[in-house]
């Protein structure tokens, strides 16, 4: 059953007051409170009737199906509460219950003096006595309480021996050993105790001849045998318990007529002087009342009325208080006794007087009957006294026994009685009847709803305007603003249970009256205007109960009591804009109040108002704002938190997500990830496009002063935040700078967020650290990104096959240029720049943004990361008013693996340290049209659909930690200020010293790569399109085999620097035309593995060496040429140069060698002598001055080549497989030259090198660039040997040696001339001989007319056989000089046809079909023909006369 005081059935409610006895934690003792109110509901048939025979009044014997409400409460109504009895008898508490921990009873002494009962052996049994001793002092205290008992909880008594319980004690065994029925059982006791007592108070109720109503001066004690409702405070044993003995009590009565309210019951504690309530002295009683009003307002009716009014004063006053002379109070007062004598007999004053006593007493007598159970006596004695009531116009308990009635009644309906409405509660016409029942159809009803229900459903709402009506007519006695409030709230809240049951009287609706059962299903803010009672109805019905602006009429907590019930009502009826209405009104009301609380606490201690009053309470964990207010945890159902909370939300206020303020970590941790950041922010920018900003804003300002005057931390950390969030435009800027300033000024901002800083410091200081504001921005993290690292400390990552150990391409010490280095290329920025280093810091740069025209005092910030762990730097900074401001984070990978950055971790000064997400698009919502929406459901349901704007996505930063690496520097190196001067061929070493700085990690792999600045123009000029193949292959050449720089052979496992240890290596240098810098790069890392073991990738790192190379001429080759020689080089040539003929032995020709000239120069300021080196082990030296120019002629074999013509090799891989051809066009005839200049030139090459060094100063040596030679026609056909061999020579035929070349004849005389063809090809040939003889030393027409002198037996030219590959033949000729004289005789062969290799033989190797290529080579080339070669040297025959 819930505890609501504004429910129909409270009057029928039994207040009882529980209070804390020994020792007892608060925690424990809520508890207990908690298993009392589990059975506040007790029935009479459980209870089992006292046995005395004067108690039975209220016996349960007489009601079974009755019950008890109990309503326990841990503290002393107010004094305005108290002073409505007996007109409201459930304000009054009627039972005392005093809970004890049993616990803590063999702990520690409850009380330092000694018991009065003597001696206890055991702590325990001490305790209890003590326990007693207080049961009686707590009697002695409140002795207007029917009943008193100690409840001991959670009592485990030793089983070795048993303490006694005193009378008046019980006991309660822990949850674990209690039954069910443990706890119904103490409070059906209780109740047959109570029920018991209340026998004593009906009887005394009955003796009285007069019953004042609320707010009415108290008659004189005694006057016409009528005592005062309060007159129990001068007999004290008039109220006590029976049961027990009474103690002599003194008291002593107020002397004054304007006695301190101070003088209260004596059943009340004494109440706190920093109570802001019942102050007032406006009343001189001797019980508390409310203040009433004027007389103007209450003018009297009656004499008596006349005589209460004036005549006031106390009966034990020894003095009569002073009037003033001749006023018609003075002499009212001096003897009130003649009121007697103004009528007597039927009809008179006095009778009329007691028929009011008379009738009162029975409906206080109904009103008890009501509240212990019994209903039907209730009814029976209400209607008897609502007719007195009624007869004599005693409006005020007419009102009060009706009500009391309809309670009755709706109590029966609950149990399932039935029953017959009342005479006195029917309207007194049938046309009320008729407006209320609204027609026939009303009247039918329900078939399934009982009768005795539906006629009383019919006269409910009439009912309960008669009674509001009762209740506010004007006349002597009128019913103060507190009773008259309540009353309408309990009816409108009736009405409205009957409206959300659809205007049915069934057991739903009387479950929600009775016990306050809240409906399932939310309550729709349709019109309903077809069920009876109408919402308008019953609102006009409620703003009845709306408290007066005058302060002087009700109390603060009156009326706060008063406005918290209309806003209660009008929420359940669904108009939350009316319901915060009131609740605005509430807040205004709680301020007021809390502030003269405060300032009178403050004087009341000597402190100044201003210095800033703490709720202690919230240090002791209360944080629902309980504390300030001075309750029970026990009384506060949702907390000051949540009924502000609902206020704001009602007008749309942009508030922070309400799982933030979650006590632990996950709670808060879960409200900032990016799913509830993403939700949070749609809606707020929902709730930004509802309502009136500048009612919000108010509300808001409000609600801080609210927390404020409390004082509440928390609240004024919330709502100033609230207000800044509410106030702020909630985008997030992009580069044409949107709008985003908030709407209020910045004064007001800058006292906002000064007053958020000030409250959490105060909290810091007060121990309060877990209060703080959320912060009012959500996109306060616009981009995080990091800072490149330096070039030498960058981290590259490389496929496992780029190893040297791993591809058979590349080696450890060389790396073939033509093949692609992944170490020389420029890495890819993007995966440099998000690949980190575990151990090593990296720089981040964090954009924050301040849309506020304020500065943000930023305490610390951190940057938030998933998957491997990295450690942040922790700075602080302030964020300048509307800018976007970049901060600089260091953080350190702890271990390797991927790394995710999701956003920052700040803590804004007075605000909660939370996650940011990471938002770096701009954004803002779509204004869509504004529709008329109805009430909060407009919102709610703008919630549930789709968020209209553009989407929001946050971004992160997904970077890759690698393991440890070594960090290598160039300690030092051999070249003075790394620059070196070389001459052109000359070779130098260099050594460079590298330095590991890792004191951990090694570095196990050492990649070397060196650049130049001849290779950009080289690479340059191989891309050049015109290029000829000869041009390409002197590039390639040059880049692949006369590196500039290179590592000298070292053993591979030398390629280790050991964790802050040191390495040399050794380099060297050549001097280049073109060379002018140089670098060398040095990858290094650590794999910790082999090489083979290593899975994907791995990461390098680099240190470059530059170099500054001057390089200066030493020898160049200036000019060549190529000689022939016939025969034999001359002796005196091999004599020049100082060596001995060589002996060759060449099967090819007879003349083997041909002359080479070389002029050489030294262009050097040294001496220099030059060696010469051919094969044979030819070797030349020649000394040169400087700046002379020596020709040195060196004899050099002649050379044969197979294929003169094939193509021009590719030194490049990537060339190998394509056929390239000159992109000029050229003629076949000079390609085919072109070619055979290269391969001729590549072939004297291979024969000839040469060096230098120097004679005078220091020592340099070095190789002579050849690679200058040219080759004209004209030096190929002195070089070349021909592809087939004519050798002529002409002899005597019978003579046995072979003929002679050159020999000489005679004439007349038979002679052979021999013709050798040798085929030097691989290829056989078919060819033809032409021999043509000619006259020596003649021009052409005369030498070939040679027919007269020289005659041959056959034909000069003949066919011959087919000449097989490498062989030769012999063709002999006869011939015959007819004269004298000198005969040449020469031969040429000519191919006669074309061989083919005959189709029935296999070839040697399998050859695939003619491709394109060839077809190409044959456009390039020409295509094959017949070719012919002559005879180097003619054969010469010197002709004699024979003897």
């Amino acid at each position: 059953m819930s505890l609501d005081s504004m429910l129909p059935v409270a009057p029928a409610r039994v207040r009882a007051l529980v209070l804390p006895v020994g020792q007892i934690k608060q925690d424990r003792f809520s508890s207990f409170v908690q298993r009392l109110n589990e059975e506040h509901v007790v029935y009479l048939r459980d209870i089992t009737a006292d046995g005395r025979p004067n108690r039975n009044m209220f016996t349960p014997l007489a009601f079974p199906d009755g019950a008890m409400f109990y309503d326990l409460i841990t503290h002393v109504p107010p004094p305005s509460h108290l002073s409505l009895a007996p007109f409201e008898l459930f304000r009054e508490p009627l039972a005392l219950i005093a809970i004890a921990d049993g616990r803590e009873l063999e702990n520690m002494a409850f009380s330092k003096r000694q018991s009065a009962n003597g001696y206890a052996p055991t702590m325990a049994e001490r305790n209890i006595r003590t326990l007693y001793q207080e049961l009686e002092d707590l009697r002695d205290l409140h002795p207007k309480m029917l009943t008193h008992q100690v409840l001991i909880f959670d009592y485990a008594p030793h089983t070795d021996s048993t303490i006694p319980i005193p009378e008046g004690i019980k006991t309660i065994p822990p949850v674990e050993n209690s039954k069910r029925t443990t706890i119904k059982t103490i409070m059906c006791d209780i109740s047959s105790l109570l029920l018991a007592e209340m026998t004593t108070l009906a009887k005394s109720i009955e003796g009285k001849k007069a019953i004042e109503s609320p707010g009415q001066a108290p008659t004189r004690a005694g006057m016409n045998g009528a005592s005062s409702w309060t007159s129990d405070e001068l007999h004290p044993t008039a109220r006590r318990n029976s049961q027990f003995a009474v103690p002599s009590v003194s008291r002593s009565a107020s002397s004054s007529s304007g006695g301190d309210r101070s003088q209260v019951r004596m059943s009340m504690p004494v109440p706190f002087k920093s109570l802001p309530f019942g102050s007032n002295s406006s009343t001189p009683s001797a019980r508390p009342t409310t203040p009433v009003r004027s007389g103007l307002s209450n003018p009297p009716t009656t004499f008596d009325d006349i005589a209460t009014v004036n005549g006031s004063t106390d009966a034990t006053s020894p003095e009569p208080p002073s009037v003033r002379p001749g006023s018609a109070g003075g002499a009212k007062s001096t003897n009130q006794d003649k009121v007697s004598f103004q009528g007597f007999g039927p009809g008179g004053l006095n009778e009329r007087h007691r028929n009011k006593g008379r009738g009162r007493v029975m409906i206080l007598v109904g009103s008890l009957f009501l509240q212990a159970g019994r209903w039907t006596d209730a009814l029976k004695e209400l209607v008897e006294g609502a007719t007195v009531a009624k007869s004599i116009n005693d409006h005020l308990w007419h009102g009060k026994a009706l009500e009391l009635i309809t309670v009755c009644l709706l109590l029966l309906g609950w149990v399932g009685l039935e029953f017959q409405v009342p005479t006195i509660c029917l309207p007194t016409n049938d046309k009320a009847i008729s407006s209320i029942s609204k027609g026939p159809e009303a009247e039918e009803g329900d078939p399934n709803q009982p009768k005795h229900l539906r006629n009383f459903q019919n006269i409910l709402p009439e009912l309960l305007e008669r009674i509001v009506g009762l209740y506010s007519r004007i006349s002597g006695e009128q019913l103060p603003p507190l009773p008259l409030s309540e009353s309408i709230i309990r009816f409108c809240c009736l009405l409205t249970s009957l409206h959300l049951g659809e205007g049915k009287l069934d057991k739903k609706s009387l479950e929600r009256m009775v016990i306050g059962k809240l409906p399932t299903k939310p309550f729709s803010t349709t019109p309903r205007l077809d069920i009876a009672p109408t919402r308008a109805q019953i609102t006009t019905l409620l703003f009845k109960a709306f408290p007066s602006s005058v302060p002087e009429v009700l109390t603060t907590v009156d009326r706060a009591i008063i406005l918290s019930g209309i806003s209660s009502i009008l929420g359940s009826l669904g108009f939350h804009r009316k319901k915060a209405m009131v609740v605005r009104e509430l807040v205004s009301v709680l301020i007021g109040g809390l502030v003269e609380a405060r300032t009178r606490g403050a004087a009341e201690v000597g402190i100044h108002p201003a210095a800033g009053l703490v709720g202690l309470n919230a240090m002791n964990g209360h944080g629902n704002g309980a504390g300030a207010l001075e309750l029970g945890e026990g009384d506060i159902e949702h907390g000051i938190d949540a009924f502000l909370g609902l206020l704001c939300k009602t007008y749309g206020v942009v508030n922070f997500d309400d799982a933030a303020h979650g006590s632990t970590e996950d709670l808060r941790r879960l409200s900032d990830s990016d799913e509830k950041v993403i939700s949070r922010i749609q809606s707020q920018s929902s709730a930004r496009q509802f309502g009136i900003n500048n009612i919000k804003l108010n509300i808001l300002r409000a609600c801080i002063n609210f927390s404020e005057a409390l004082p509440d931390f928390k609240g004024v950390l919330r709502f100033s935040s609230d207000l800044l969030r509410t106030a702020g435009s909630g985008v997030a800027p992009g580069p044409r700078r949107e709008d985003a300033a908030p709407i209020i000024t910045r004064d007001e901002q800058i006292r906002l967020v000064t007053n958020i800083s000030k409250t959490s410091g105060l909290s810091q200081r007060l121990g309060l650290g877990h209060l703080s504001a959320e912060y009012w921005d959500e996109f306060l993290v616009r981009g995080i990104t990091i800072d490149p690292l330096p070039p030498t400390r960058t981290p590259t990552s490389h496929p496992k096959t780029v190893l040297p150990g791993v591809t058979t391409a590349r080696t450890s010490q060389d790396v073939n240029p033509f093949i692609y280095n992944p170490f020389i290329r420029a890495p890819d920025k993007e995966a440099v720049d998000r690949t980190l280093i575990a151990g090593e810091t990296a720089t981040f740069r964090i954009t924050l943004q301040n849309p506020y025209e304020i500065d943000v005092d930023i305490e610390s910030i951190k940057l938030d990361t998933e998957g491997a762990g990295l450690d942040s730097s922790i700075t602080n900074t302030l964020i300048g008013p509307y800018r976007t401001q970049i901060l600089k984070l260091t953080g350190t990978p702890k271990a390797a693996g991927s790394l995710k950055i999701t956003g920052a971790i700040v803590k804004v000064r007075g605000c909660r340290e939370r996650r940011f997400p990471i938002f770096p698009h701009q954004w803002a919502p779509d204004t869509a049209t504004k529709i008329k929406g109805v009430g909060l459901a407009a919102l709610e349901q703008n919630k549930k659909l789709p968020f209209p704007g553009p989407p929001l996505k946050p971004d992160s930063i997904g970077l890759s930690v690698i393991a440890a690496q070594p960090i290598v520097v160039i300690k030092s190196t051999s070249l003075f200020q790394s620059s070196v001067m070389i001459l052109e061929g000359e070779r130098q070493v260099f050594s460079v010293t590298l330095q590991n700085l890792s004191p951990t990690t090694p570095a196990d792999l050492l990649l070397f790569s060196f650049q130049d600045s001849t290779q950009g123009p080289l690479q340059t000029a191989l891309t050049a399109r015109d290029a000829t193949p000869a041009e390409l292959y002197e590039y390639e050449l040059i880049l692949a085999r006369k590196q500039a720089l290179r590592l000298r052979k070292i053993d591979d496992s030398k390629r280790y620097i050991a964790p802050g240890g040191t390495a040399t290596f050794d380099f060297e240098i050549l001097g280049k035309p073109g060379l002018t810098n140089g670098t060398i790069q040095v990858d290094y890392a650590h794999l910790g593995m082999p090489q083979a073991e290593i899975k994907d990738e791995f990461h390098t790192r680099q240190v470059c060496l530059d170099l500054t190379i001057t390089v200066n001429a030493s020898v160049e080759l200036a000019r060549m040429d190529v000689l022939p020689v016939k025969g034999q080089v001359p002796k005196p040539i091999w004599a020049r140069l100082g060596i001995e003929e060589v002996e060759t032995e060449s099967p090819l020709s007879d003349e083997e060698h041909c002359l080479l000239l070389l002029d050489l120069r030294n262009a050097w300021p040294s001496d220099m002598q030059v060696n010469l080196k051919a094969e044979n082990g030819i070797m030349i030296q020649e000394h040169i001055l400087p700046g002379n120019t020596n020709r040195i002629v060196v004899p050099v074999p002649r050379v044969f080549i197979d294929d003169p013509h094939a193509s021009i090799p590719a030194l490049n891989p990537s060339r190998q497989r394509q056929f390239v051809v000159s992109s000029s066009k050229i003629t076949p005839e000079i390609e085919r030259g072109n070619r055979e200049a290269f391969w001729y030139r590549e072939k004297i090459l291979e024969k000839l090198t040469g060096s230098w060094k120097s004679l005078s100063g220091p020592a340099r040596q070095g190789t002579i660039e050849l690679r200058g030679l040219r080759l004209a026609p004209r030096m190929i056909e002195a070089i070349k040997i021909d592809e087939v061999g004519i050798d002529i020579s002409i002899g005597d035929p019978q003579a046995q040696s072979s003929p002679q070349e050159g020999s000489t004849i005679y004439t007349d005389q038979f002679t052979q001339i021999k013709v050798v063809i040798t085929n030097r090809m691989d290829e056989p040939i078919y060819p033809t001989l032409r021999l043509m003889p000619a006259l020596c030393h003649r021009p052409p027409n005369v030498a070939l007319d040679f027919t007269r002198k020289f005659a041959w037996n056959g034909t000069l030219q003949q066919s011959l056989p087919l000449i097989a590959a490498r062989t030769s033949t012999e063709v002999v000729l006869g011939a015959m000089a007819l004269c004298r004289g000198e005969f040449e005789i020469s031969a040429s062969v000519e191919e006669t046809q074309l061989w083919k290799a005959p189709a029935s033989t296999p070839p040697a190797a399998p050859r695939r079909e003619r491709s394109e290529t060839e077809i190409m080579m044959d456009a390039v080339l020409g295509a094959k023909e017949r070719r012919i070669w002559h005879s180097r040297r003619p054969c010469r025959v010197c002709v004699r006369d024979g003897e």
